[in-house]
């Protein structure tokens, strides 16, 4: 190898195949932000006039904002609740030892394996019997149990790599228990608690499929919207609202892998 260049044939060749499968994942992408900017009502590609009425229409018209404001606040409440709740859990699940501990770390991180049709079916016919269907609560309380998972798991992580002694020396010096976990515990595992916050907000401000069950003209999150868009009529904005999606998804990955990094660094 010369200049970080791959010589040997194999290698040239997995990187090359790892440059098709990048270009056949991001070629969407490329062909979704020229549509955006696109001053036609088509999506004809490539856009042969350029305007900017698409982004200015997501922000003005009533029904793409509102959709838009309800992704946020069921992103941002649901996030919230998703990282106590998934803190707390991998406490227990890392600290506690009890029979069918396995079943019970099956069942919290079921969400993140099952179909999302099917967990949209279970969780309509609750809501059904409890009238929230429709609601902001029901939002969130979905969107929570989707989430789970994922801070559930970074958390874990961060715990496996932490110094338990250190509580131990906190206690020993007259520390309840309440601020050994606020002074201590809580600033180390803190990288781990954030990072599972931001995925947990990805997979909330993305999820269609059980907010398509849930969604009422009222109460209609953003990626409901765009569905119902692209099958109720020929709408460029919601390309515009498509970039507006992959750009916090990407910048919120983005945000994670370098505060990891950081922190990585700064530990070494």
């Amino acid at each position: 190898m010369r200049g970080g260049i791959p010589r040997s044939p194999g290698r040239i060749f997995a990187w090359g195949m790892a440059g098709l499968v990048m270009l056949w994942l991001t070629a969407p992408v490329l062909v979704l932000l020229p549509l955006s900017f696109s001053g036609r009502r088509s999506f004809r590609f490539p856009p042969d006039t350029w305007s900017l009425r698409w982004y200015e229409n997501f922000f003005t018209d009533s029904t793409w904002h509102a959709s838009l404001l309800t992704s946020l606040k069921v992103g941002l409440l649901s996030t919230a609740a998703s990282m106590i709740l998934g803190t707390m859990a991998a406490f227990a699940l890392h600290k506690l030892y009890f029979s069918g501990k396995a079943f019970v770390t099956g069942f919290l991180l079921a969400p993140m394996i099952f179909p999302g049709v099917v967990s949209a079916i279970a969780i309509f016919g609750v809501y059904l019997t409890w009238h929230i269907s429709g609601t902001l609560t029901g939002f969130v309380a979905a969107h929570t149990v989707l989430s789970l998972p994922f801070v559930i798991v970074s958390v874990r992580s961060a715990l496996r790599i932490f110094d338990w002694e250190l509580e131990k020396a906190a206690a020993s010096l007259g520390a309840s228990p309440f601020e050994t976990f606020r002074l201590v515990t809580l600033p180390l595992i803190l990288p781990g608690v954030l990072i599972g916050g931001l995925f947990a907000f990805v997979i909330s401000f993305d999820e269609v499929v059980v907010s398509l069950f849930l969604q009422t003209p009222f109460v209609r999150t953003l990626p409901v919207q765009m569905y119902l868009s692209v099958t109720e009529s020929i709408d460029p904005t919601v390309a515009a609202a498509s970039t507006i999606i992959v750009i916090v998804t990407v910048a919120s990955i983005l945000i994670s892998m370098l505060f990891w990094q950081k922190r990585k660094t700064s530990d070494a």
